[in-house]
């Protein structure tokens, strides 16, 4: 009788502990998208980390925090841990795609940071200069297909809530913690547009990693 109540007793502490973690788990991503927001980031990335586990579904704060690194601190070696954690965590999962381009983006970012000093070997700059390569081929193919298509489409709705150009382009007034890199995700659901984006911008964008809050931009 003893056991089965000390069973009892062990099942039911488990159970709480578990139901206490899983708050404790959504009062910090709470938390922590709410500090994002504002424009904490140093705080979201605390509040992030301190609800990381070793289960999958954890992958989706190291999104977050990649996101963060990449678009918000400008720090491709941060933003690949993170990339690379979700990945190993969700390999299949809803931003597997976005992932694996943003890897291959940093990546070359961090060799173009690191390879005077010689860190990064030279079959391993040569893998990823071939990679840059046909990034580059992918974003003219898309980018020629895109206007394609632009070409095709109907008039823009005058009645649409974006703002729209005469040229049929849209607008975006750059907000604090703004990059390049941000902005084509924000309307591309993609970090590769970047460049299509400082094109259409060459006049007003002086540095391409320093944008001016409150500029407008024009987004093709």
């Amino acid at each position: 009788m003893a056991c089965v109540f000390l069973s009892i007793f062990f099942i039911c502490g488990v159970s709480g502990c578990d139901r206490l973690w899983t708050s404790r788990y959504g009062q910090l991503t709470q938390d922590a998208d709410s500090k994002s927001a504002q424009g904490n980031f140093a705080r979201a990335i605390s509040l992030y980390e301190a609800a990381l586990d070793d289960s999958p579904r954890c992958a989706e704060i190291h999104y977050k925090l990649a996101l963060l690194y990449d678009d918000k601190l400008n720090d491709p070696v941060g933003a690949l841990h993170h990339f690379r954690r979700y990945l190993a965590l969700a390999p299949h999962g809803s931003h597997a795609n976005d992932v694996k381009t943003s890897i291959k983006r940093d990546e070359i970012a961090v060799l173009t940071v690191l390879s005077g000093d010689s860190v990064v070997p030279r079959s391993e700059a040569a893998r990823l200069r071939n990679e840059n390569l046909d990034l580059h081929k992918e974003l003219q193919a898309r980018t020629g297909s895109l206007r394609t298509a632009m070409d095709k489409s109907p008039a823009p709705d005058t009645n649409s809530k974006k703002t729209v150009s005469k040229k049929g382009e849209q607008t975006y007034v750059v907000q604090s913690g703004d990059t390049l890199v941000s902005i084509s995700r924000k309307f591309y659901k993609s970090p590769k547009r970047w460049k299509k984006i400082l094109d259409a911008n060459k006049t007003g964008i002086r540095d391409s990693k320093k944008l001016t809050v409150g500029q407008t931009l024009v987004i093709p």
